[in-house]
């Protein structure tokens, strides 16, 4: 495996950001409009989709026409949580970190990373990881929030904000939260292996003022229309874009599924409730239904 440090991770262990952030939080119409730009853009089945950064499982409905759907997460409590909801017929529960994922080479036909990206303290590093685990041609969604959106561009033209919306590189506006430029995000995708295809933009109507007079139907009504804007603009705090995998990359053998995160050995035999590694005989453990690679263990 490359020596290359890991950068740090966004955590979101033991947090109640089901409860916290979506259920009963006023993010209805948030929730119902990326879901609308999802179906637009994620092919209705395939064989294994990859989900980076799946949480609790909040897209899992979308993905029911695939035969078998792989959650990653840093998050053990999360993804235990997602488990609880949709149990273990055609899902794999996976803690793990996106610089280090630990799949085979090739393994996934599609990929989704959505409000992933803006964690990221390395998104070529992210990318370049993502397009690893998959197949030639395969459909990779990314979501990813938009340094250049209105809201951004007032605040600073009245300057009261400090950081320029439309310089290409990415801002830290708090701790491990990124905002990206468009330009940034598609020439990072390109030099990740991606062919950046069809653009929507998402949350045109994302000000409290408006969710609060409007009613919530309406304003997604609104932005279902207005998503199909994004090829020719993107000024939304969210952007989602469909990318082809492209290039070529040795893929593993047939029937091949697992890598092992510290010796990159595609050897890795189970035992029980572990996956031992053949390489350098580290051993994953499976804990609550979900496979633990964020440290072997010990012993």
């Amino acid at each position: 495996m490359s020596e290359q440090p890991i950068p740090e991770i966004c955590d979101y262990e033991g947090s109640t950001y089901r409860v916290d952030f979506w259920e009963g939080q006023g993010r209805d119409y948030e929730d119902r409009v990326e879901r609308i730009a999802i179906r637009r853009l994620l092919p209705s089945s395939g064989d294994c989709l990859l989900d980076v950064g799946a949480g609790y499982g909040r897209y899992t409905a979308l993905f029911e026409g695939y035969r078998q759907v792989v959650f990653l997460d840093y998050s053990l409590s999360q993804l235990e949580s997602a488990r609880q909801r949709y149990g273990d017929d055609g899902f794999l529960y996976v803690a793990a970190n996106v610089y280090q994922m630990p799949f085979a080479p090739g393994v996934f036909d599609t990929v989704t990373m959505i409000r992933v990206l803006h964690h990221m303290q390395d998104p070529p590093q992210a990318l370049r990881s993502v397009r690893m685990v998959m197949r030639q041609h395969g459909i990779f969604l990314l979501e990813f929030a938009n340094k250049r959106n209105l809201k951004a561009i007032v605040r600073w033209l009245l300057h009261r904000q400090d950081w320029n919306p439309f310089d290409r590189e990415p801002v830290e506006f708090v701790k491990l939260n990124y905002d990206f430029h468009p330009r940034y995000v598609r020439d990072t995708l390109v030099g990740a292996g991606f062919k950046p295809g069809r653009t929507l933009t998402v949350s045109h109507f994302r000000l409290a003022l408006l969710k609060r007079l409007v009613p919530t139907g309406v304003l997604v009504a609104l932005d279902s229309l207005s998503q199909l804007t994004g090829a020719v603009w993107q000024f939304t705090p969210s952007v989602f874009v469909r990318n082809e995998a492209v290039g070529t990359i040795e893929a593993a053998l047939e029937g091949t599924f697992w890598r092992c995160p510290s010796c990159g050995s595609l050897d890795l035999k189970p035992e029980d409730e572990l996956l031992i590694c053949q390489g350098c005989k580290a051993r994953w453990g499976r804990v609550n239904g979900v496979y633990n690679f964020k440290e072997p263990l010990s012993g």
